[in-house]
């Protein structure tokens, strides 16, 4: 028999919101799972103990970023219209039906402003302790990749910045090499922000005259495409891809797909030169580390012949996985003269440098 007219709207009703959530809904298992009361101890002292108005709780501030993230949310303005009207979100804030939630603006200003890049850093810390306690990491072999992020940017409104130029990781130790085999043979090294050793000269690429090139070298700078909007970001493109800004996210797994940790880049950053702090977090965090395992992108003699001992191999995906054996990594002075180019330092020597 057809019913019309289901409009009970406005009915008081004495409810009891534990019942209103289903039993095997995921924040219930979340909440059941994690001790939320340990972020307290990291927060503490980001707080002011005597004076100032009572704040929102930390924590619900943590799980509505972590709702966010759950269910996809694209902001935090979504996130908080979503809270106030979802039972089960506010159920695990601990919030009952008409008691007003937070504010997007008031969980934007506390990361932005209270809570520390080290906060962060701590919680994430602590899953991964937590993980590890339960026996599910495994940080032996270790999958590292990239991963782009389109920015909220307008690829219009771009300007042309000129920034520092940052020295690479292996440039650093190719010159404490060079500056180590100088001083053995009595030689005064290169200062590092001064003085470079001379390298073949490189065809021109494009109209800049010689002395904005030589002025460039000479102050470490660099010409980049910057956004208006958001200047962190880096223009990316590849392939046939559109050109667009974007960040690139560099994640270290485990084989069980625990993100052990990451490194967030702007888009224009190749992946192997954002390798070197991603692998150094990696193996301070995890020194039982025995395997990397990543695509073509990292395959570069630095990388190849990263530390030795640490780095066992690298894995290249095209159709299928292929193992590369690495040999035991040599120093870059040693690379050098390996590569034949021991006339580089013979030259050195010769002009009395």
């Amino acid at each position: 028999m057809l019913e019309r007219g289901k409009m009970d709207r406005g009915i008081v009703e004495i409810v009891d919101t534990e019942s209103l959530v289903p039993k095997d809904h995921l924040l219930r298992k979340i909440d059941a799972a994690v001790d939320f009361n340990r972020l307290y101890e990291m927060v503490e002292p980001l707080y002011s103990e005597d004076n100032g108005r009572p704040s929102v709780d930390p924590v619900v501030l943590f799980k509505m970023v972590l709702i966010q993230h759950l269910y996809g949310l694209p902001s935090l303005r979504r996130t908080a219209d979503e809270i106030s009207a979802n039972i089960c979100y506010r159920w695990f804030l601990g919030y009952t039906l008409q008691e007003e939630t937070p504010h997007f603006s008031t969980v934007s200003y506390n990361f932005r402003h209270r809570f520390t890049a080290e906060t962060v850093d701590q919680v994430f810390a602590w899953i991964l302790e937590e993980v590890a306690e339960a026996g599910y990491l495994s940080p032996k072999a270790v999958f590292i990749d990239g991963t782009h992020i389109k920015a909220n940017a307008n690829t219009k409104k771009q300007i042309k910045e000129q920034v520092p130029v940052a020295s690479k990781h292996y440039a650093k130790e190719l010159m404490a090499e060079v500056n180590a085999d100088r001083e053995a043979h009595g030689k005064k090294p290169f200062d590092e922000d001064n003085d470079e050793p001379p390298t073949a000269p490189k065809k021109r690429k494009d109209n800049t005259s010689r002395k904005k090139l030589a002025r460039r070298k000479k102050e470490k700078t660099r010409i980049v495409t910057q956004n208006v909007t958001d200047p962190d970001c880096g223009l990316f493109v590849k392939g046939s891809h559109e050109r667009q800004f974007a960040y690139e996210a560099h994640t270290a797994c485990d084989s069980h797909g625990f993100v052990l940790e990451t490194v967030v880049t702007p888009g224009n950053v190749h992946d192997s030169v954002a390798f070197d702090e991603v692998y150094d977090k990696v193996t301070k965090t995890f020194p039982e580390t025995e395997t990397i395992v990543a695509d073509s992108a990292y395959k570069t003699p630095h990388i190849c012949h990263h530390k030795p001992g640490r780095l066992q191999g690298i894995q290249k995906r095209s159709q299928d996985l292929h193992k590369l054996s690495l040999q035991r990594a040599m120093p870059p002075l040693q690379r050098l003269r390996k590569n034949r180019t021991e006339a580089y330092l013979e030259g050195l020597r010769r002009a009395g440098r």
